[in-house]
């Protein structure tokens, strides 16, 4: 099928999708009322949030905020942006709406002069926009091309990971990111298929999930091809490097009691999270028969949440992607 073909057959899915759910970008923000009360929002603070989206959390940081005070709100995909600039205008000069990956927000912030700031937000994993967009290639129900990426300036897309890595490259990401227990018997079936031709389409590459699995387990264990789905999500857009990559410096750049929160909504993120707010907390190295630290490493605060916020049971029911989520916060302790 020609990149042609495929854009015309995207551009009328999307249509009719539209026409049907009357769609524009919307996302329910997750553990909306939890996240704004862990930021402990100061009136005169400066407050961002990596994640941007359709600037749900956003909205309800900004109405804390006085004249003095500062949002920066960050995002690589272009919907999104557009809009939150939308949703955010009737704040004035307070905003600044930056289009960038967060693993850039610190070199983004001291560009522009900002060398602390007094709260971080990241809602991580796919905004419902992103699913329910067919153009965007996120969803298995709903056919349409390969895409997945979620800053469309770059290259590379599902569609390159499927028919060009190799059948042990396709098994570690399926085995690792998504989880999956077929993850061999999947990577082997997709090698098979784009062999007699090209895999286009999310809903051939359903098909060939389907193929996979065997219909006993697809029956208990949800839709076959949602962990398959999140893997190949997960390895185009680099989420997990991103965040492993990011947080130490986020936590550095946070003003004396300034907060970081983050929300997740897959055990991987969750557990790169608490492990790194655990070591900024305690970060010593030394043998734990020794009687007094001699690293001199010094811990840069605390974590808040020893235990992840979940939603509520009427938050899950309203929004059933909510069920995934955990909140972590961690506070910056400075002793200069």
């Amino acid at each position: 099928m020609s990149f042609k073909l495929l854009k015309g057959f995207a551009e009328i899915s999307q249509r009719r999708f539209q026409q049907e759910n009357n769609m524009e970008f919307k996302h329910k923000s997750v553990l909306l009322e939890e996240t704004i009360d862990g930021l402990r929002v100061k009136p005169d603070g400066i407050y961002v949030d990596g994640t941007l989206g359709g600037a749900g959390h956003a909205v309800e940081v900004c109405k804390k905020l006085s004249a003095k005070g500062r949002f920066i709100g960050i995002d690589q995909d272009q919907d999104a942006i557009i809009a939150a600039n939308e949703r955010l205008r009737d704040f004035g000069d307070r905003i600044t709406i930056i289009r960038s990956n967060y693993c850039y927000a610190v070199k983004e912030l001291r560009e522009r002069g900002i060398q602390q700031v007094d709260g971080i937000l990241l809602d991580l994993g796919v905004s419902s926009y992103q699913l329910d967009n067919p153009e965007r290639g996120f969803t298995y129900r709903v056919d349409a091309p390969l895409d997945m990426r979620m800053d469309q300036r770059a290259s590379q897309t599902a569609g390159d990971i499927v028919n060009g890595y190799e059948e042990r490259e396709l098994y570690r990401i399926i085995r690792d990111y998504g989880e999956d227990k077929f993850a061999k018997n999947i990577a082997k079936h997709i090698v098979m298929e784009r062999a007699r031709k090209p895999i286009e389409t999310t809903g051939e590459l359903t098909e060939v999930i389907r193929r996979a699995i065997p219909m006993k387990m697809q029956a208990a264990g949800g839709h076959p091809a949602k962990r398959t789905f999140q893997a190949i999500r997960i390895e185009l857009n680099h989420e997990l490097d991103v965040l492993r990559d990011s947080l130490d410096e986020m936590v550095d750049i946070l003003s004396d009691r300034g907060r970081i929160c983050i929300i997740t909504f897959h055990s991987l993120e969750d557990r790169i999270v608490k492990t790194i707010f655990r070591k900024n907390e305690n970060p010593c190295t030394c043998p734990s028969n020794f009687p007094v630290c001699v690293c001199g490493k010094k811990s840069k605060g605390k974590v808040i949440t020893r235990k992840p916020i979940l939603p509520s049971e009427d938050e899950m029911e309203e929004n059933p992607r909510a069920k995934s989520a955990k909140l972590r916060i961690f506070e910056r302790t400075r002793r200069e």
